[in-house]
């Protein structure tokens, strides 16, 4: 289960989800934090290392409509969607404020290029870090050990990891302990989002709940899979854990 006890949250098809404000949150001790949707979700159902990973978060956020409306058909609570982008923003105003500093992880050379420049104009306040790793399906014990020294040389306040998932989820939860920075969170298609290589979906999408409609009209052939093929996937899940109280129950102390 969860390294540390952050409250409040609520239990949803076995994952404790961060019920609160971000205000709320405690930065005085390390942090891990994650987000988790429907898609992930059912990645998660198929690889339990990811699973492991998830469960292994300081703070779960609930990223994604699929998730609140879970929650709230399954248990009858109420939960706010908080998606990476939208704690990557509180950070990055938290930070300004506090002359503090984060470290972006993953993505490329020339997105992360465009991220510091962003920065500069938008939060002239915060002093910025970044690596860019090698793009390949999984890290070797160097690459591994040539990241971590890059965030320690830094030391950020806060650590920004953008590596899709599952992997970014996995490589936090496993680097955890030797990472040096207070609050350590994947927000994968975050860094795209905010350098402007990807145009986020507009605040109607998301006022509405249909942000995951939006990316799916602009990149159709990238996110079927995600929200189409997993959607329907995750639907069965849903309706197993209402109506199949033991399929519940084995989601829950798994």
């Amino acid at each position: 289960m969860m390294i540390t006890e952050v409250d409040p949250k609520v239990l949803c098809l076995g994952y404790p989800i961060y019920n609160s404000s971000l205000d709320d949150l405690p930065f005085k001790s390390k942090l891990l934090v994650n987000t988790i949707n429907q898609y992930s979700y059912c990645i998660a159902e198929e690889d339990i290392e990811f699973k492991k990973a998830l469960l292994g978060s300081d703070v779960i956020l609930p990223d994604g409509i699929g998730i609140t409306l879970a929650a709230k058909w399954l248990n009858g609570d109420s939960l706010k969607k908080i998606a990476g982008a939208d704690f990557h923003e509180f950070q990055l105003k938290r930070l300004n404020e506090n002359h503090g500093s984060c470290f972006y992880l993953g993505a490329s050379s020339e997105t992360l290029s465009k991220i510091e420049k962003r920065l500069q104009i938008d939060y002239p306040n915060i002093r910025f870090g970044s690596y860019a790793p090698p793009f390949k399906p999984q890290f070797t014990e160097k690459d591994s050990l040539n990241m971590i020294e890059a965030v320690n040389n830094f030391a950020p306040d806060v650590l920004f990891v953008g590596m899709t998932a599952p992997k970014q989820e996995k490589w936090t939860y496993t680097n955890k302990a030797e990472l040096n920075a207070q609050i350590i969170c994947s927000i994968g298609a975050v860094f795209d989002f905010y350098a402007g290589t990807i145009e986020r979906p507009s605040k109607v999408w998301r006022d509405l709940g249909l942000e995951w409609l939006g990316r799916l009209i602009k990149e159709p052939k990238r996110m079927y899979k995600r929200y189409i093929y997993y959607g329907l996937i995750y639907v069965k899940c849903i309706m197993k854990a209402k109506f199949y109280p033991t399929y519940r129950v084995n989601r829950e102390v798994r």
